[in-house]
């Protein structure tokens, strides 16, 4: 059966009853329909965060399909329902680009997965338009002040770096000329897309604690300069109240459920290796302020999505996990020792590729949270190669659990979910971060780029070092870092697979999110706007004259 078709047959229960499930009455949700619901801001309860246990959930360096962190999130959830925890599961919203792209859905798999599954992965309750909106009505504003004469503040449209956004991947409109038509169509200037994901609202979305504080980010955007070099910001344009409106809905988290009923809490969807990659710090606790037990997940590996967690999200949060899974799969590991990602039963690859494994779970254990792999099963595996990683792990003096939750459902992960309890400390721990916020820009660089990626150290290209010297001339040395950075790799080479050594991170600019509070060094080729793959997966996707949707697997 497809993931579609297994969603299908479950039939989802009230919306309202899942609420009740966290404690939550009935007449404090705005539903969605039936199976969906947005969850309003009053009810965050901040004495009771800090007795929720909170679970990170992490991952290798993957494929490029992905090795099911949203499958284990679920099912780790819904296994930790099994042993009669009160849990829930804080994830993001997929976005559209990776939807009708590489991977075709993102609500988990097989019989983990959350839903209503369709709505979540299309226009769920319209977070992602609403930010696509606001991003671009500040874009209007800017070409607006610059076209008139009244109210024009000065900035220089060849400083600009706030582009438009959409949330599809074409490449097309990466580099574009906006303002052609003459004097009607404006003021003519380079610019280009962003995807929604990567946007700085997105950003200021997921790190903001409430509606003042979204527009009060809002207005601390850094839009350019001025022709006397005075750096302007989106204070300026007098929009932040009209872009806050846009949001006051989607800033509530929304309350769906997984397959078996556990409360599931999907807010915010930045990608990890171009954005912070973690759902909304209000989701998480949200979910932390009526669940036990709350399992969150970052994307892709613990150099990218963990790292950004820690290091900017759980430190503007004030809050910390009581511990840490990485997911690993023979099929990955594979890929790692072999370059191959559809090879057959090889011990030796899977023996190879070990040594990527172990440097992510070096990197959780540098923070101070206690760490569990769960082995991702699947069909293919055969024991042989399951026992090498098994091995590998027990070496390391960390637990390795199978996961079996895309055949099992939660029954298939409470051994895993019993091995997280096992594995936790009675209290939260003091986060050891990678670097200190008064450090340098370049120390804290550097410190990544060594401590989390195992690289020799760091080049910035000279467009960067002046780029980096006017974010510090503004003010912006104190904040933390969001790396952009290939998740195929632990370098910022793709091709470099497994554990690389004798590298450098080259960084090739500098964005700066200053209404979100962190500096981003673009590493290697990244792009904030991704192109399809050569066989899309909207090609496979059908709709019946019923509406009924095939091939969104």
């Amino acid at each position: 059966m497809t993931y579609i078709e297994i969603a299908r047959g479950v039939t989802p229960r009230p919306i309202t009853e899942i609420a009740e499930r966290l404690g939550i009455a009935a007449a404090d949700v705005i539903p969605f329909g039936h199976t969906k619901a947005k969850l309003p801001l009053h009810l965050l309860r901040e004495e009771r965060i800090a007795e929720s246990r909170l679970i990170l959930v992490t991952a290798i360096s993957p494929t490029p399909s992905g090795e099911g962190k949203t499958t284990v999130s679920v099912g780790l959830a819904d296994g930790l329902s099994h042993l009669g925890k009160k849990a829930a599961v804080a994830l993001r919203e997929p976005s559209l680009g990776p939807v009708f792209g590489m991977k075709g859905g993102a609500a988990g798999g097989g019989h983990t997965q959350v839903i209503p599954m369709e709505d979540i992965n299309l226009h769920f309750t319209g977070d992602f338009a609403a930010v696509e909106k606001a991003n671009n009505l500040l874009a209007a504003l800017i070409d607006n002040n610059i076209q008139g004469r009244k109210y024009n503040v000065g900035l220089d449209p060849r400083t600009v770096t706030w582009k438009r956004v959409m949330d599809m991947n074409d490449r097309a409109l990466r580099s574009i000329v906006s303002g052609l038509g003459g004097k009607n169509g404006g003021f003519m200037r380079e610019t280009g897309f962003n995807i929604t994901a990567a946007s700085e609202i997105m950003a200021i979305l997921c790190m903001s604690k409430d509606l003042a504080d979204l527009q009060a980010r809002m207005d601390r955007i850094y839009l350019g300069d001025t022709r006397e070099k005075q750096p302007v910001f989106a204070e300026a344009m007098k929009g932040s109240a009209a872009m806050a409106i846009l949001m006051k809905e989607a800033i509530q988290p929304n309350l769906v459920q997984t397959l078996e009923g556990t409360p599931a809490i999907i807010h915010g969807g930045p990608f990890a290796n171009i954005a912070q990659g973690t759902n909304s710090l209000i989701a998480t606790k949200m979910a932390m302020s009526y669940a036990d037990y709350v399992v969150t997940e970052a994307g892709f590996g613990a150099d990218l999505g963990a790292e950004k967690f820690m290091n900017i999200k759980m430190r503007a949060g004030g809050i910390a996990p009581r511990a840490a899974v990485c997911v690993a799969t023979v099929k990955a590991l594979k890929y790692h020792g072999s370059g191959k990602t559809n090879l057959g039963p090889d011990v030796d690859a899977v023996r190879r590729g070990l040594p990527n494994l172990e440097k992510h779970i070096e990197n959780l254990q540098g923070f101070g949270v206690p760490v569990v792999v769960a082995l991702n099963a699947f069909h293919t595996d055969i024991e042989e190669e399951r026992a090498v990683i098994f091995e590998a792990c027990a070496a390391k003096g960390v637990r390795c659990v199978l996961s079996e939750g895309w055949a099992k459902g939660g029954a298939g992960v409470a051994d895993l979910a019993q091995a997280v309890v096992d594995a936790m400390p009675s209290e939260a721990p003091d986060l050891r971060f990678t670097y200190d916020l008064d450090q340098p820009l370049t120390e804290k660089i550097e410190r990544i780029a060594t401590s989390i990626y195992g690289a020799d150290g760091v080049h910035l290209t000279d467009t960067a070092r002046a780029q980096l010297a006017r974010f510090e001339e503004l003010g912006f040395g104190n904040l933390p870092v969001c790396m952009a950075k290939t998740q195929k790799s632990l370098s910022d080479n793709e091709r470099l697979l497994g554990r690389p050594s004798g590298f450098h991170i080259t960084v090739r600019e500098f964005e700066v999110a200053a209404g979100a509070g962190f500096v981003i060094p673009i590493t290697g080729a990244m792009l904030r706007m991704p192109g399809l793959p050569a066989v899309p997966a909207a090609e496979g996707m059908t709709i019946d004259r019923d509406g009924t949707i095939n091939g969104l697997s």
